[in-house]
């Protein structure tokens, strides 16, 4: 008896309603009902059109003027294909339905830099990024400088492009800079600085600032979900330092870690993750060289709680001009560095700026012990005008010793050897790039010259200021 062939194709399963199971000559073909697939889109949490049969929706109105193509419409979002004036090449874009910004598509999360500080920190640069399309603003006209305290943040879902450039800003242009180079995802970034005019790092923790910060923090969650992606935050911004008027540096430094908690409360309520903190060591300015919030930076620096602080540069790397206030030039300039460190962090890597950790006296001059991770270097361009000795002093000597020369151990490169004229007497402090006398120039008078002998150009690791009882005398 001879077997009759399989047929081509056929039903396995068969319902009342039709079938449910068939094959074909390309496989099995599973027919599920409208209820079982309403079913799995409720399990998996799935928007309706993203299950449902697509249908032919109208264009709107598309921009006008664009070199633009291959428009399509998903959902509440047009997209195309562009060349746009601010991109090194033709991507794709999209807009929503009901109008409003342009912005760029790209891959992954919704990612943040946020900000927070005096006046100082409020200020911005002309205008636009070099990613006009992928470093935003939430859309609530008011750009990546916030309230300035001044009335509540609006709440929104919508991106709009900077017409001003902050620190934030530019940190956020800087990694997308950095990621072109290497051909990586670029992706979308939300920037916005907030600030009042608190007189204490713990009005500042508690005030209009961090309010307002709080409502930036769910305008970036609102913002990612009407995009249809998650939400990150790089960093938080930290610039307070001057601002603070309690006289005391142990105040500031609990303010400061107050502040950090708040604000990292306020992201576990949106669903964010705890944030690296990103600041960079307030040298004063041309005529303020000392004082609490400056000396409390020092006490921030080790104990800051659980929190993961990074003091991404000293302040006399950036220029200001008469007001103590960042120049143009000098806002790039943190930038570039403070983004630096946060690659380096997000990257698995630390960011250590060199530290003196002990002063001490041996035969042949004073010996200061570094905490860093590289080797050191005595820079011999001098970029801020510190000085032949390159920013040292000697503080308390009753016997008239100075000191002749500044080098680096050739034995350890992490030890900065000072040659006097003498050996101090007296209660001895060595000083670096603090308590200096005022000064004129772009930089602030507390300034130095030691770095390690990491990276090239702009981005170098600067020692950070110090104040050290000289010891074994």
């Amino acid at each position: 008896m001879t077997e009759k062939p399989i047929p081509p194709e056929g039903v396995i399963i068969r319902a009342e309603n039709g079938d449910v199971i068939r094959y074909d000559e390309t496989g099995l073909v599973l027919r599920l009902s409208d209820k079982v697939i309403a079913d799995i889109a409720a399990r998996l949490e799935l928007k309706p059109q993203a299950v449902a049969r697509a249908e032919a929706q109208p264009l709107p109105d598309l921009p006008e003027g664009v070199d633009l193509w291959a428009p399509r419409r998903e959902g509440d979002w047009v997209f195309f294909q562009a060349n746009l004036l601010g991109a090194d090449s033709a991507r794709g874009y999209r807009r929503h339905v009901s109008g409003g910004a342009v912005i760029a598509e790209a891959q992954g999360p919704l990612l943040a830099v946020m900000g927070i500080g005096g006046a100082r920190a409020g200020l911005g640069s002309p205008g636009p990024a070099r990613f006009p399309w992928h470093v935003l603003a939430p859309g609530d006209d008011i750009g990546a400088v916030g309230m300035g305290g001044e009335g509540e943040a609006a709440v929104t879902d919508a991106l709009e492009p900077l017409r001003e450039l902050t620190v934030e800003a530019l940190v956020a242009d800087e990694v997308l800079a950095r990621r072109r180079v290497l051909h990586q995802p670029l992706p979308l970034m939300l920037v916005r600085a907030e600030t009042d005019m608190a007189a204490t790092a713990h009005d500042l923790g508690t005030g209009a600032a961090v309010a307002n910060l709080d409502q930036g923090f769910a305008n970036l969650v609102a913002a990612s979900a009407r995009l249809g992606v998650g939400a990150q935050v790089l960093a938080v911004v930290l610039d307070y330092t001057l601002e603070d008027l309690t006289g005391d540096a142990t105040a500031y430094r609990d303010g400061m870690i107050a502040l950090m908690e708040r604000i990292t409360r306020g992201m576990a309520k949106q669903g964010l993750a705890r944030p690296v903190f990103l600041a960079a060591f307030d040298c004063g300015t041309q005529t303020v060289t000392r004082g609490p919030g400056l000396e409390g930076q020092w006490e921030l620096s080790w104990n800051h709680g659980d929190h993961q602080l990074v003091f991404a540069a000293p302040s006399y790397a950036f220029q200001m001009d008469d007001t103590g206030r960042l120049t143009d030039a000098g806002r790039t300039e943190k930038a570039a560095l403070l983004a630096e460190a946060l690659l380096a962090v997000h990257g698995g890597g630390k960011w250590l700026c060199p530290v003196i950790q002990l002063a001490e006296w041996s035969e042949g001059g004073i010996r200061l012990i570094c905490e860093a991770q590289d080797g050191l270097e005595i820079d011999a361009g001098d970029p801020f005008g510190a000085g032949k000795l390159a920013g040292f002093a000697l503080e308390g000597v009753t016997n008239g010793a100075k000191i002749t020369g500044v080098e680096i151990d050739k034995d350890d490169p992490k030890v900065v050897v000072l040659k006097c004229s003498k050996r101090p007497e007296g209660e001895v402090f060595v000083t670096y790039a603090h308590a200096a006398a005022p000064g004129e120039g772009p930089y602030p008078a507390n300034r130095g010259a030691l770095r390690a002998d990491f990276g090239e150009g702009a981005i170098r690791r600067w020692a950070l200021p110090a104040r050290l009882k000289l010891t074994g005398r």
